[in-house]
């Protein structure tokens, strides 16, 4: 079976605008760009490269369950050396999200360093949840050549991926710091968290943490079967961890023991919300949803503040002056907006162009967090991603995706789209789809239908499926707990070469597939055009177009692209696809054959069809296959003259070659 790209039609036309449709049209609406996103001078769009630094570089083969760091092996900041960063600059890869970085709570003696040992009992897996961060103003010793040296080696990494063209990202957890957090890398003058709290009471406006008074910390009771470490002896590991007053858990948990689900490693920071969920702050009025980032800085500027919010900010202003180009926010909704307004207005003081990318998960506070809270993107998960998934798996229609997908086009510029991240499921995994090819025609409409950025997980490009048991956690997801191998990764890595030599056929056809559709992404200037879906018009129509494929059109200025996939893993499909009139009209089409361009792979041959006002093409997509073509020269040969026949190119990067398929 070929498995090619995305069929994009671009029309390459002499015209001189593109304007919206006829505003009497019953067809759904366009989305049409605004200005400043319109007008952007780079082209495409951002495209986030996720990496678990802990297990990137790592070549070590055995994945022991629970096991140890000399017998599992661990990934450095030095592996992500000038070739390696290259393969990922390939992906069209505008930002890497250095996931992991800030140090968390590890199991792993450090003491000659002088960091202290962290407890078994309320850590995650050996290597610990690097949502559990136990000082901000360092990095995580694991991930050095020299511990001692750490904090430079990570400076030296931010510098390696700026002379590859590349932005940096890391983690900010505001909700929650592990369970025994102490920074010892504290600059001179900065209180720890907790520090000056009165833990006499349950709360108090500038205490960092809420306390069950009276009452101390017990350990969670362990499901059956699991012990911490897998059993492996430790002189930590004995069901007590001293904390007295017992804190609120991460999750907002009161009880003195949590339970085993809760999350039993962090606890809750305060940001001056009483127990009662009211608040203890200034709130902002309505009209902040209209105002500009400066006007946000100045609303907070000499206002009292709680204590938590000035800790959390020193802590990223203090990354931001060390290169640190942005920041992905977990769980975000679980903290105030207001918060996030004095917080993100502070970093773009500092650096206007700040990546700031938030975890957010209810749809109703989506234009709050970024109206208000000044983020810059959300996940796309609870609308696009999760209406994808079920049609990955064949369990859904393509019809569920346009209405999930117009209830955000007012903000679909913000809301990052992606296939794979730490938290979800691998597409290879079989309790996903069982099948890494299942993720290509999800692939093509999630990077291409809106403006927003793409991202991509390491080893989504080489269908890593997330399998064997690493210790704590789930197998369908790469561990982010423990020391391990990722197999498909390391066939690519190939010993720090990059460049494909032990991965499998499929394996590096997937890679190929995803650096021509991401590099799409981020240069081809339509991305940041308007947008219109071609589904509900032509599952409308008596012209084979069925429920297992999806259409919808891009473009901007001389730039046009449609673009069509089949979801169907299956049976292929052929079928006529038909432009609506109003929008013929908009792109100036006039009667005639256009020659139709194959954007990714060069294999189309055919041909769109103008006559009378209407247009549509013949198409043939093979199963989970997506063709992209670009809508050239008229046929000469037939209809009219050379000057009615200029084209424009879009200009992408090139592909690194591997081995020959």
């Amino acid at each position: 079976m070929t498995l090619r790209g995305t069929l994009v039609i671009c029309l390459g036309l002499t015209v001189t605008a593109c304007s919206g449709p006829d505003t009497e049209s019953t067809t759904a609406p366009e989305r049409q760009p605004t200005a400043d996103v319109a007008d952007s001078a780079s082209g495409g769009k951002p495209v986030v490269y996720q990496v678990f630094t802990r297990l990137f570089g790592n070549t070590t083969t055995t994945n022991k369950p629970w096991g140890t760091l000399e017998e599992n092996g661990v990934g450095k900041f030095s592996d992500f050396d000038d070739t390696a960063l290259a393969s990922i600059e390939a992906l069209g890869t505008t930002h890497i999200w250095y996931t992991g970085v800030p140090h968390h709570a590890v199991i792993r003696d450090y003491e000659s360093y002088g960091i202290g040992d962290d407890d078994p009992d309320v850590v995650k897996g050996r290597a610990g949840s690097p949502y559990a961060v136990k000082d901000y103003y360092t990095v995580n010793p694991d991930l050095a050549d020299d511990p001692a040296r750490r904090l430079e080696e990570f400076e030296a990494l931010i510098e390696r991926t700026h002379r590859h063209g590349m932005k940096v990202l890391i983690d900010i957890v505001p909700n929650h710091v592990a369970r025994g957090y102490k920074s010892l890398a504290r600059p001179s003058g900065v209180e720890d968290f907790g520090a000056s709290d009165d833990t006499s009471v349950e709360w108090a406006r500038d205490n960092n943490f809420y306390y069950v008074v009276g009452e101390d910390f017990r350990v969670p009771e362990s499901p059956e079967g699991y012990a911490p470490l897998g059993g492996d002896p430790h002189p930590l590991a004995d069901g007590r961890f001293n904390e007295s007053p017992a804190k609120w858990t991460g999750n907002g948990a009161r009880a003195p023991q949590p339970d085993f689900n809760d999350w039993f490693e962090t606890v809750k920071v305060n940001y001056g919300v009483r127990p009662d969920g009211s608040y203890a702050f200034e709130r902002l009025p309505a009209d902040a949803r209209e105002w500009p980032i400066e006007a946000h800085a100045a609303f907070w500027s000499g206002q009292d503040v709680p204590d938590s919010w000035e800790k959390f900010r020193d802590i990223v202003l203090y990354w931001t002056a060390k290169g640190v180009d942005g920041f992905r926010y977990d769980m975000a909704e679980m903290v105030p907006v207001e918060f996030w307004s004095y917080l993100n207005s502070a970093i773009k003081a500092a650096n206007p162009d700040a990546f700031l990318l938030a975890e957010v998960y209810n749809p109703a506070l989506y234009r709050d967090y970024l109206q208000l809270g000044r983020m810059d993107y959300l996940y796309d998960k609870v609308g696009f991603y999760d209406t994808l998934k079920p049609i990955m798996q064949g369990k859904a229609s393509t019809d569920t995706l346009a209405p999930v997908h117009a209830e955000v086009l007012d903000i679909e510029e913000h809301m990052l789209h992606f296939l794979e991240n730490h938290d979800e499921q691998r597409i290879a995994s079989p309790a996903f789809a069982g099948d890494a090819d299942k993720g290509r025609p999800a692939m093509v409409v999630s990077a291409l239908i809106s403006r927003a950025p793409t991202m991509i997980y390491f080893g989504q490009d080489v269908g890593e499926p997330g399998d064997g048991d690493a210790g704590f956690g789930d197998p369908t997801r790469t561990t982010i707990f423990d020391y391990w191998g990722v197999p498909a990764h390391q066939r690519f890595m190939n010993d720090g070469a990059f460049d494909g030599g032990r991965s499998t056929p499929e394996e590096l056809s997937l890679r190929d597939f995803y650096e021509r559709v991401l590099n799409l992404s981020a240069s081809n200037p339509a991305m940041n055009g308007a947008y219109r879906e071609l589904h509900s018009h032509n599952r409308g129509l008596e012209q084979g177009y069925g429920e297992r494929l999806f259409a919808f059109v891009r473009w901007s200025g001389e730039e046009r692209l449609i673009v069509v996939s089949n979801f169907d893993a299956e049976r292929s499909a052929s079928f006529t696809l038909d432009l609506p009139a109003d929008l013929a009209s908009t792109w100036q089409l006039e009667s005639g054959r256009y020659v139709l361009e194959e954007l990714l792979y060069g294999e189309a041959d055919t041909r769109l069809i103008v006559d009378g006002g209407s247009a549509s093409a013949a198409l043939e997509l093979e199963p989970l296959e997506s063709v992209v073509l670009r809508i050239g020269d008229r046929d000469i040969e037939r209809h009219g003259s050379a000057e009615n026949t200029q084209t424009t190119t879009a200009e992408f990067r090139p592909l690194q070659t591997y081995q020959s398929l």
